[in-house]
């Protein structure tokens, strides 16, 4: 069992995005003694962060950061980053580094010195293999694109300490995976294997990052094993009440499989959810 011991330098930390991942990541924080700085768009989650020890903090990212007192919410060690760049926004590619940027600048103006981006694995293109953090990322989306653009931005930050954990798919809690397809007829691509990752990891996983003091990476986050996009689908949508879908028989799709081997590797970790 891991044993948090005594704490780093840091102790504050501001999570942007404290929604389905970062509020129980903040959560997590607090129990090990940190404070938190948490952002939300919706003034009606305010009092949530607040019944949870969390400093709460209306940030919106528009055409410009608003937020009343951001000065406030960036005087902190850390920043953990965890924004959508919004698959369905045609200008995306665009806007997403555009966002990045402005959290960038906020940042420098405050005395945060690391900062933990939250990716995904889409920055990766289906090759037909297994793929690792040394591998080329080759996007096919356009949200997968605008994340990319937001990593190389950060990688070359020469002020402040980055990493990067590209997620898998992220289940778990209200997100039941059984619901994504529950019902639909004749889906592509049954054959081929999911990257996957329960919320639970993610956040364990977070918070070791974190509090070891590790940075300048990246990592794939994913669960251990790989199913098949049917098998999983069906299984999830059976035991959690659904209609299973069904799939195309004898469809062939392009794939590729996350290796997490580097993230296991450097924590000693072992998946609370490896399948």
């Amino acid at each position: 069992m891991f044993v948090y011991s005594s704490f780093t330098t840091m102790q504050k930390i501001a999570i942007l995005g404290c929604g389905w991942l970062g509020l129980p990541l903040a959560k997590k924080l607090i129990t090990l003694g940190y404070t938190v700085n948490g952002s939300t768009t919706r003034s009606e989650k305010i009092k949530i962060l607040e019944d949870n020890d969390i400093q709460p903090f209306l940030i919106k990212l528009s055409d410009k950061l608003e937020c009343e007192n951001p000065n406030a919410f960036f005087d902190v060690d850390t920043v953990f980053l965890n924004i959508p760049p919004g698959r369905r926004n045609p200008d995306v590619q665009i806007i997403f580094p555009k966002r990045v940027k402005m959290v960038l600048d906020a940042m420098k103006k405050g005395r945060a010195t690391r900062l933990m981006f939250i990716s995904s694995t889409g920055v990766y293109g289906n090759c037909n293999k297994i793929v690792t953090e040394k591998d080329v990322p080759l996007p096919e989306t356009a949200s997968g694109h605008a994340m990319l653009e937001a990593e190389n931005m950060l990688l070359n930050e020469k002020v402040l300490k980055v990493s990067i954990l590209r997620l898998g798919g992220l289940v778990g809690g209200e997100r039941k995976a059984g619901r994504f397809l529950a019902g639909k007829q004749n889906l592509p691509g049954g054959n081929v294997p999911v990257n996957m990752l329960h919320r639970d990891d993610a956040v364990e996983i977070i918070a070791r990052l974190i509090h070891k003091d590790y940075w300048g990476e990246v990592y794939n986050v994913c669960a251990d094993t790989h199913p098949s996009k049917k098998e999983f689908y069906t299984t999830q949508a059976i035991k959690q009440g659904f209609e299973p879908p069904s799939f195309l028989e004898n469809d062939e799709a392009s794939f590729k499989i996350i290796s997490n081997e580097k993230i296991k590797a450097k924590l000693n970790y072992k998946f609370l959810f490896p399948d």
